[in-house]
């Protein structure tokens, strides 16, 4: 259940970091609101995965999967450069979360 969490977690992230962009500085209500709500609950999910995961391993994948996938959703939302330097890093970043979750044993 504890890699649940994190993915839980990685999601809410996610949403946290791409909701920034949308409430502009937190100028804009909903879009402020739903980051913030996220931000929490990110935490929230990743304080329940690391009861019974390694710290190191829970948020290098937490944070590494938010990274990846908040640089893909910038590319598709956002018209972020998707050129092939930029798509091999983040092909790194995720072979790190695999490698990290094939390591830690749970």
């Amino acid at each position: 259940m504890a890699w649940t969490y994190i993915l839980i977690a990685s999601l809410f992230e996610i949403t946290w970091a791409i909701g920034l962009k949308y409430s502009q500085g937190f100028s804009k209500l909903y879009p402020s609101i739903i980051t913030i709500i996220a931000m929490g609950l990110s935490v929230y999910f990743l304080a329940l995965g690391v009861k019974s995961l390694p710290i190191g391993t829970a948020y290098a994948i937490w944070t590494g999967t938010g990274a990846a996938g908040t640089a893909i959703l910038g590319m598709i939302l956002f018209n972020e450069p998707a050129d092939i330097l930029r798509v091999l890093c983040i092909l790194l970043i995720v072979a790190g979360i695999v490698g990290l979750k094939l390591l830690s044993g749970k």
